[in-house]
């Protein structure tokens, strides 16, 4: 018996391979084939099924071009309608891969059809259990991204049966391979494991913790940020099918001279900027959202940036193939193209370049006397909550763009996030709305820790 996690950072996504006597299964592939044709074909196997857990929203799945390359069955558990063949699989239903045993457990909550995998090794024995956004290593999926059509308090009933009636039963050894991890906005706050057991997260999972019914439900709902506007859009693709991505990645890869790329710009394409945030607060073309490749970058990509925004890509040389398979992942497919050899071109061309003011943690502390300035933090709410700058302001990244009007122009804003990834997004945000009154925070709170800034600190919250 082989399990192997495949986790891509990217996305916080852990897609898993299963392989017993000749024959393997794929649980929630991300979009390209090829790493998991090729584990196939090196350990001369069959690749038998490929299980998805529910239609994901955060990504464009791999399990239809999977399925055709393979002639992998494609399993689905109850509910799940869909736009090509599927195995319906039923409550409680048995499937095979080799010696071993694998039982779908009908889970609704995070969607309708959702459904958990339970693998039984060659000995009958309960293994570990696949869990999909069902459970997360502390915390559960969000049940609010059906867009209307049932509401989060309905859902987040149904999460509640299923996990009394599924998970807290199962053995406190049986592993937890889940969909995500940190980063993901799956759910709420998931935690920095990537897998764990059923005895633990009885122990530290706030939603697997004992409350009625009433209880979880409102747990479950409450405190929701917004999901990201594409997820509803990846959710509908992963529904009635896509493109290959070999045919994307012919249509976007396209390498555009300095005048093609002004041309794109004045119709209206967002320039997308994917080099690292220290490259790029040190010239930038006018008008770009640096989104860095290095962090969860399609996450950011698909929280910011509208899915149907044609796209031009400025990326380090080398890197543009990587950045527009990337975008693919979660659905973004309309690349105009990218600048050919990079940000120097742009310059050699005779054009200028803009840049992003930073400062030091420490210059930070010894500003904060000034009565002109305002902290202004960036992350997450319940980074935030766990421990801020005194007297600081907090609007999340995901918030920002549309809460601009509460900037006061008079002022001057220091902005920091955890590491300096996500204020360097929210600086290239401000400067293309004409916001100049800023600096960056090299290293974020991280840094300022170290500094002896007055800092106010709560415990964590599990929400």
């Amino acid at each position: 018996m082989i399990i192997e996690q495949m986790y891509t950072n990217c996305l916080a996504e852990a897609a898993y391979y299963i392989e017993s006597d000749g024959e393997a299964a794929i649980i929630d592939p991300i979009r390209e084939t090829e790493p998991y044709l090729k584990k196939a074909k090196e350990r001369g196997v069959k690749i038998k099924y490929v299980f998805e857990t529910h239609f994901h929203a955060d990504f464009v799945s791999g399990h239809i071009d999977l399925a055709k390359e393979s002639g992998a069955q494609i399993v689905f558990g109850p509910n799940a309608d869909t736009a090509y063949s599927v195995h319906h699989a039923t409550d409680g239903e048995i499937l095979k891969i080799g010696k071993l045993k694998i039982k779908v457990l009908h889970t609704p909550g995070h969607t309708p059809e959702s459904a958990c995998y339970l693998l039984f090794d060659e000995s009958g024995k309960e293994h570990c259990v696949f869990t999909g956004d069902t459970l997360f290593v502390g915390d559960v999926g969000r049940p609010d991204l059906l867009d209307g059509k049932m509401t989060k308090e309905e859902l987040a009933g149904m999460m509640y049966d299923s996990l009394n009636k599924y998970i807290k039963p199962l053995a406190d050894d049986v592993l937890v391979y889940p969909a995500h991890g940190p980063g993901s906005a799956c759910g709420k706050n998931i935690g920095k494991e990537t897998w764990s057991t059923i005895g633990i997260q009885k122990k530290t999972n706030y939603a697997l913790l004992p409350m009625n019914r009433n209880e979880f439900v409102t747990l479950l709902s409450s405190g929701l940020s917004s999901p990201p506007p594409y997820f509803f859009k990846d959710a509908e693709i992963n529904k009635t099918g896509y493109n290959t991505i070999a045919s994307v990645m012919e249509k976007n890869m396209h390498a555009l001279d300095v005048p093609s790329f002004k041309k794109e710009v004045e119709a209206g394409a967002l320039i997308l900027d994917t080099r690292e945030p220290d490259a790029f607060e040190k010239g930038f073309i006018k008008d770009s959202l640096n989104i860095g490749l290095q962090g969860t970058f399609a996450v950011w990509v698909g929280t910011l940036v509208d899915i149907q925004k044609p796209l031009l890509i400025v990326a380090e040389p080398g890197k543009e193939e990587e950045t527009i398979l990337r975008l693919a992942r979660v659905g973004f497919e309309k690349v105009k193209g990218f600048l050919k050899g990079g940000i120097k071109s742009w310059t050699d061309a005779g054009n200028a370049l803009e840049t992003i003011q930073s400062i030091t943690a420490a210059d930070f502390c010894t500003s904060l006397t000034d009565k002109n300035t305002v902290v202004l933090d960036v992350r997450k709410p319940g980074e935030y909550e766990s421990v801020h700058v005194k007297d600081a302001s907090h609007i999340s990244l995901s918030d920002l763009e549309s809460s601009l009007t509460q900037l006061d122009p008079k002022k001057e804003y220091l902005i920091h996030c955890a590491g300096g990834y996500r204020s360097m997004i929210a600086a290239s945000i401000l400067r293309r709305h004409g916001i100049a009154n800023f600096k960056n925070i090299y290293g974020g709170m991280g840094k300022i820790r170290e500094t002896g800034a007055p800092l106010v600190e709560t415990a964590c919250k599990a929400s």
